[in-house]
């Protein structure tokens, strides 16, 4: 048998030679990203260095240089280290950071799961589906600070569609306090899951239709039940698009639920209280309510930095799935 041709490696200033034309067109893309990524991001990193607040706003990037006091702050506060005082102002964060890292699992979890399973039961054949998938996406058009405000009035404890719904099921006794105390947290993740859900449902809806059907017929032919052919081919199959979805759920997770919060909670104010308050409402509160510019930047980088952490997590989590062809 002959033995094909063994190609030379091309090295990386060839390669570039090769393919020049497309680097042309990614050019100014690629120049106008950065413009709009680089600068904010090294920005911001600079004023998390600097003693910004109301009383030296007007001299911006020239103000007194701190260095590291905001992040020395943080850290102390979280590993209950240094003067108490000092840590007075970041003990929100701290609560809010646990708030958000709750938030996040759970909205990941709901709209997976859910996501998964409304999209395998659209996949099916049955009457009315084209209806079905349209109305799967009417959360989807809905604005955030609209879902908020909705919600804001399903979880009313008198007269909310939720308490309504319960007590004519006769599953709870009296109305339950959803806006406040420890069920707020729970009433944000249902409200984002609701949200979150079509998009999640429309990736895995299009990932099992691309499925070879044969794969199903000939595991049904060797007496596989639906359980099994779930597992060994559905789940294999759809592990690529399931690792993107816990992607932008990290993503979303951490940077998300800021104008459901505010419009659920708070009307607009930004608190949802001890049990639902999470990171990007605080920090923002910082910054802008209480005129802490430079903490609230060392605070966004230090957020910046969890959730690269996270990222570099997934990636290694799901690495051979995004690689596999």
């Amino acid at each position: 048998m002959a033995l094909a041709p063994k190609k030379n490696k091309l090295s990386l200033w060839q390669r570039i030679r090769q393919n020049s034309l497309a680097y042309k067109f990614i050019a100014p893309t690629f120049v106008a990203m950065m413009v709009v990524h680089l600068i904010p991001i090294v920005q911001g990193l600079y004023l998390s260095l600097l003693d910004v607040r109301l009383t030296t706003l007007t001299l911006y990037l020239r103000a007194p240089f701190v260095g590291l006091k905001y992040y020395i702050e943080v850290f102390n506060a979280i590993f209950g280290l240094g003067e108490a005082g000092a840590s007075s102002r970041v003990t929100g964060l701290i609560n809010a950071a646990s708030n958000t890292l709750v938030y996040t699992i759970w909205t990941n979890i709901g709209t997976l799961g859910l996501g998964l399973i409304l999209a395998m039961l659209l996949n099916r054949e049955f009457r009315w589906r084209g209806i079905a998938r349209t109305l799967v996406l009417l959360p989807w058009v809905v604005p955030t600070f609209v879902t908020g405000t909705i919600f804001n009035f399903i979880w009313l404890e008198q007269g909310g569609l939720a308490n309504k719904i319960l007590l004519g099921l006769n599953i709870v006794d009296t109305p339950i306090t959803w806006l406040i105390g420890p069920n707020s947290l729970y009433a944000l993740v249902i409200a984002t899951v609701w949200r979150g859900l079509p998009f999640t449902t429309i990736m895995f809806l299009a990932a099992i239709q691309v499925i070879p059907t044969d794969l199903y017929e000939a595991a049904s032919l060797d007496g596989a039940n639906g359980w099994q052919r779930f597992r060994h081919i559905t789940l294999p199959l759809i592990k690529p698009i399931a690792g993107t979805q816990v992607l932008f759920g990290l993503i979303n997770g951490f940077y998300g639920g800021y104008n459901i919060a505010v419009q659920m909670f708070g009307g607009g104010t930004g608190f949802a209280g001890e049990y639902a308050d999470l990171l990007v409402p605080a920090i923002t509160r910082q910054t802008w309510e209480r005129h802490l510019y430079g903490f609230g930047s060392a605070a966004s980088v230090i957020l910046m930095g969890m959730l690269l952490v996270f990222v570099g997590i997934w990636y290694r989590a799901f690495r051979d799935s995004l690689r596999a062809e």
